[in-house]
């Protein structure tokens, strides 16, 4: 296998979701990209996809299989974290079987592996941003899910990658901005959280984030594959967006960024409210905070300030939210 990224052949397991859409463009200057979604028709034409269930896991090895890829990256996730409650067996096969099905495949072929994982697998306690050694402990269906898939591809002996993520957003599918500029359309005030901290991540910069891990694996270390290269520097990082904030905050810097960009809204009020005043079927982490430091000392990675990124992702965003989009 070539060292040169532009040689190698990309496996994209759901290309739908708000990273997997982001992954076709990002990716695709590394070399040939194989795309694959349960919904093909949803990439929009973007880059060919093939159809996969990821449900069907016998499809998915003969995926793997026939298209041999150099690297196979999953965006394939069930990230309804309430529902996760009482649909757990299908965020099980989703979250955590199927990733150890891809290490396995992978493993058996020597390519590599990068997968996503999230903050959800922390508690939340404390104030400080979370490692990559700190020891997990989910709270809730969502996050014990994802945690086995980190596990199971840990024991399944392939070269990997696994990016732990928090608070994703983009333009298309469903997330808090466009939740937020929905609902802000309709009503003058709102209530929204502020006692739960992160750092709001687009998802166009975690595809940028795999893109330049994967070059700088091959590139920089003398890697005959990016499987060598994450057999040498593999293993778990954070890729969070520089800064902290809490959920009403963030309203409030979608809503001023909705006005720069002249989105109609009729919110006047955006009221703080405390986690206990918003009860959910699942509970969240009051601490999201991710701490990037190891794969910036690792790969040269950093983020850019949460604020700053909302801000150029938000032009792509506006124009969604007026089209109607997905």
């Amino acid at each position: 296998m070539s060292a040169n990224p532009m040689s190698q052949r990309i496996l994209i397991i759901g290309s739908t979701g708000q990273v997997g859409r982001e992954l076709l463009a990002a990716l695709a200057p590394l070399g040939s990209v194989i795309a694959t979604a349960r919904a093909p028709e949803l990439t929009r034409g973007v880059t060919p996809c093939r159809a996969l269930d990821v449900t069907d896991l016998e499809a998915v090895r003969a995926t793997v299989r026939e298209v041999s890829p150099t690297v196979i990256v999953n965006a394939a996730a069930y990230t309804a974290v309430d529902r996760a409650e009482t649909e757990t067996e299908l965020a099980t096969i989703i979250n955590a079987i199927v990733p150890g099905i891809l290490a396995d495949e992978a493993r058996q072929l020597g390519c590599a592996l990068v997968h996503y994982s999230t903050d959800y697998v922390f508690d939340g306690s404390g104030t400080r941003p979370w490692r990559e050694n700190d020891t997990p402990h989910p709270l809730g269906a969502y996050g014990r899910t994802k945690l086995a898939g980190e596990a199971a591809v840990r024991a399944a002996g392939a070269a990997h990658v696994i990016l732990r993520v928090s608070w994703i957003y983009a333009a298309h599918g469903q997330n808090f901005v466009k939740t937020m500029l929905k609902l802000a359309a309709d009503r003058t005030e709102l209530r929204v959280v502020a006692d739960q901290c992160g750092a709001p991540t687009p998802a166009s910069l975690v595809a940028s984030a795999t893109a330049h891990i994967l070059k700088q694996s091959a590139l920089q270390h003398g890697a005959g594959s990016p499987a060598d290269a994450f057999r040498e520097r593999g293993g778990t990082y954070h890729v969070p967006c520089a800064g902290e904030t809490n959920w009403h905050e963030f309203a409030e810097e979608i809503f001023r960024q909705a006005r720069i960009h002249n989105v109609p809204l009729k919110i006047e009020r955006v009221l703080p409210i405390a986690t206990a005043d918003y009860p959910t079927p699942a509970q969240r982490p009051h601490n999201s905070r991710l701490d990037g430091t190891r794969a910036f000392e690792q790969f040269g990675l950093r983020l850019p300030d949460w604020r700053a990124a909302l801000a150029a992702e938000f032009p792509a965003i506006a124009a969604s939210f007026r089209g109607g989009a997905a």
